[in-house]
């Protein structure tokens, strides 16, 4: 995955949800410059930030980042 679909996917999310980038950016404790660098693909979330937004949109860090489990 590229840091751009990354990006993609995690304004899927947001927009999904009806979330503004200022909506996400407070209870991660982040600007909302922060959460569009994410979505552009500019900058790549660390794994606690993918974990926390993982938990706001009730999902698994796999489905968040489109990663499929099982067969390979």
């Amino acid at each position: 995955m590229t840091e751009k679909e990354l990006g993609n996917r995690l304004r899927m999310y947001r927009t999904a949800r009806r979330m503004t980038q200022v909506d996400l950016a407070k209870p991660l404790n982040m600007t909302r410059q922060t959460v569009s660098t994410y979505e552009t693909g500019s900058r790549i979330p660390d794994i606690y930030t993918l974990w926390a937004m993982a938990d706001i949109y009730n999902i698994t860090i796999d489905e968040l980042i489109g990663r499929r489990t099982g067969h390979h």
